[in-house]
C-alpha cells in the first residue's frame, strides 16, 4: 500500500508543473482553476485515505473497534455537512 505522504506529494507534483506552466504562459484564469482543483483533489484524497486508514486497520481481540463502529465510522467520514 502506497504511504498518504507519497500520494499527497504526487498530487501535488502533477499541479504544480501544470500551475508552472499557466504561469509561464500568463494564464491567470487557469492558474485560478488548477488552485482550486487542487484543492478539492486534495480532499477527497485525503477522505479516500482516510476510509482505507480505517477499513485496514487490523481487527485484534483487544479492538474496541466492531465491524459495525467502523462503518458508523466510515458513515460519519463520508457524510458532508454543507452550511
Amino acid at each position: 500500500m502506497r504511504d498518504r505522504g507519497r500520494i499527497l506529494n504526487s498530487l501535488e507534483g502533477v499541479y504544480q508543473s501544470a500551475f508552472e506552466v499557466a504561469r509561464e504562459a500568463g494564464a491567470s484564469a487557469r492558474m485560478a482553476e488548477l488552485d482550486f482543483e487542487y484543492q478539492r483533489e486534495q480532499i477527497q484524497i485525503e477522505v479516500l485515505l482516510d476510509i482505507r486508514d480505517l477499513l485496514a486497520s487490523p481487527e485484534t481481540e483487544e479492538s474496541d473497534s466492531s465491524l459495525l463502529e467502523k462503518a458508523q465510522a466510515l458513515r460519519n467520514i463520508t457524510r458532508l455537512k454543507m452550511p
